[in-house]
């Protein structure tokens, strides 16, 4: 199956790459969409626009797109133009999108499914129905190294620029269940951005980052610096992208 994949650089769209890798999956193009505001429904805001130099420790066709509106039936319909136009191109036309995460919020989801039902494209996600502990818990077992770009929620700041890691995983597990924020992060209380994972054939190191505090509860961070290190060792039997041709 060719697909293309929503790609937001978080852990879940970086998983939902991993899942495609291991089912054997063409995985045409990575689609990132960066917004110019905060508000948008379907997007990440923070750190969006490194989306490239992460689709290159891929080694994976990206496209990075811009959106300026909130409103998830505009937003779904940026998406709906570019996917429309690379179906006319047979290297790049694709059978379905997948979106990452393990329970979307559901308008997330239908926004992109009804754009794109008209061209006979399926639309899921790569998780969907999965248990938000168990697949996160894999991630960190798995080597995803995973630092917290923006926050929106009570409790969620102290995290802002954090990188999760299986010996801080219980006490971020105690805040959620202490604060209420959902610890898979779903329905915007967290976002994140992955600077190593299986799939990476380099790591990315992140050199200067600060914090912008828009509330007493929300906030992002903003990459001022990073690279891409040396190419790593890759472990036998290890499925990683670069491998797949887009």
């Amino acid at each position: 199956m060719n697909v293309a994949i929503m790609y937001s650089g978080g852990k879940d769209s970086n998983y939902a790459v991993q899942h495609a890798l291991e089912k054997g999956w063409n995985i045409k193009y990575l689609l990132s969409v960066k917004p110019t505001r905060t508000d948008c429904y379907l997007f990440h805001f923070a750190t969006v626009e490194h989306t490239p130099l992460q689709a290159e420790a891929l080694g994976l066709k990206h496209y990075l797109l811009s959106c300026n509106v909130a409103d998830p039936k505009k937003e779904a319909a940026i998406v709906e133009k570019f996917v429309a136009e690379k179906q006319k191109s047979k290297a790049e036309k694709v059978d379905a999108v997948l979106l990452g995460g393990t329970g979307l919020q559901a308008t997330q989801i239908r926004s992109i499914q009804e754009a794109l039902m008209p061209y006979g494209i399926e639309v899921f996600a790569a998780h969907s129905g999965d248990d938000h502990e168990t697949i996160f818990r894999k991630m960190l077992a798995d080597g995803f190294d995973i630092i917290v770009t923006q926050v929106a929620a009570e409790g969620a700041p102290k995290w802002l620029g954090k990188t999760i890691t299986k010996e801080n995983f219980e006490e971020l597990k105690k805040d959620s269940e202490r604060y209420g924020f959902h610890l898979g992060f779903d329905g915007g209380h967290m976002d994140t951005f992955v600077v190593d994972a299986p799939t990476f054939v380099r790591k990315i190191i992140v050199d200067d980052m600060e914090t912008v505090m828009e509330d007493a509860y929300s906030g992002h961070v903003v990459i001022k610096k990073l690279r891409l290190d040396g190419k790593k060792p890759q472990k036998e039997g290890q499925v990683v992208a670069a491998k797949v041709t887009a």
